[in-house]
């Protein structure tokens, strides 16, 4: 059963901030600090490659000493409406009726939230009442594209189906205010907020790229390279700095058995569609796959115009693929991480 990818979308929140403009909030911020380290973490939002972000909350209020409950109250409140106008905007460029979805994954980790938000983008657009709803939570940055294998084990059981993954993230409401560590000072450098969504289907005149494969590679004993601490001020970033020394450890057999089982080599393929973690993540990369002749372009472009957005930041990649409606025969590898720690696949045909 052929499963294809049909649209991506995506959905800005409504405060846009250049790095320049961040910066004298940053120094304020650390003004009770040393001054070197102050000097040092000014530095790292100049060399994160993140020229602009966007935010669910205005840069006065990310820099007040809100509470756990109120960061999570905007965030509730704003992914709901990011949640609804993304769908819309991918069954628009789909030209799909709101009621004909039959599967919802809704990919999320930087807020908290009972009932899901699936249960209220259902009320907001009307969705079927008997719709398949899948919240995942705690995948991290590689929920994008871990949303996107579910949707497809479910199409491929399914013939003449459709599914949408929608990934709302917003680590702007992660943000720790009395935290000095450098994984908070790095993760603040790096992070913006944003919405994604792909539609998939299983039926037979679907246009788009095929899933051709997905996989998901473990990576033992590593459970605490990456993640969240939850502390009475919210949801703390855990980010080991050998996360990039790991991936290039790994690489080798995260990449050639995934394509060999496909009868392909990394040769074949002709777009890399990579999840911009940061730019350590980002350079290790580009060094592996550049000495396979292969560039992450699109990935680089991505995090210095949004920064990284967890799960739904690949899915930002794939939209400027997707957009350029590449040839016919023409292949393209989705890769992420995520806490666990993972590596998650997937091989496009288009």
């Amino acid at each position: 059963m052929s499963v294809k990818i049909v649209s991506v979308a995506k959905q800005l929140p409504q405060y846009m901030r250049e790095t320049k403009e961040i910066l004298p909030f940053v120094s304020h911020w650390l003004s009770t600090q040393d001054d070197r380290f102050r000097r040092k973490v000014i530095k790292i939002f100049e060399n994160a490659a993140v020229d602009k972000r966007y935010g669910i909350m205005s840069i006065e209020e990310v820099f007040s000493a809100t509470s756990f409950e109120d960061k999570n109250d905007i965030y509730t409140r704003e992914i709901k409406k990011l949640g609804t106008s993304v769908l819309q905007n991918a069954l628009k460029k789909a030209e799909w009726d709101p009621k004909s979805l039959d599967y919802i994954i809704t990919v999320s980790c930087t807020g908290i939230m009972i009932p899901s938000v699936d249960a209220y983008i259902i009320n907001d657009l009307g969705l079927k009442q008997d719709i398949v709803r899948l919240p995942v939570t705690e995948m991290g940055c590689a929920a994008g594209v871990s949303g996107i294998i579910y949707a497809r084990n479910f199409l491929q059981a399914n013939p003449g189906k459709r599914a949408a993954v929608i990934a709302i993230e917003s680590p702007t409401a992660t943000f720790q205010l009395d935290d000095y560590s450098m994984t908070n000072m790095v993760s603040a450098a790096i992070f913006g907020d944003g919405a994604a969504c792909t539609l998939l289907s299983s039926e037979k005149n679907a246009i788009g790229p095929k899933v051709i494969g997905d996989e998901m590679y473990h990576f033992y004993d590593a459970t605490t390279m990456m993640g969240f601490k939850l502390t009475n001020g919210g949801l703390q970033m855990i980010l080991d700095p050998k996360v990039p020394e790991t991936i290039a450890a790994h690489f080798p057999n995260v990449i050639h058995p995934f394509l060999k089982k496909y009868g392909r080599s990394i040769q074949d393929i002709d777009h890399l569609i990579f999840h911009p973690g940061g730019k350590k993540i980002v350079q290790t990369v580009e060094e592996l796959f550049g000495s396979l002749g292969k560039n992450i372009d699109d990935t680089k472009a991505v995090l210095m115009k949004y920064g990284n957005m967890s799960s739904a930041t690949v899915l930002y990649v794939l939209e400027r693929f997707m957009d350029r409606q590449p040839q016919s025969g023409e292949t393209g590898l989705m890769l992420s991480f995520g806490p666990g720690f993972s590596a998650q696949r997937i091989l496009l045909e288009w």
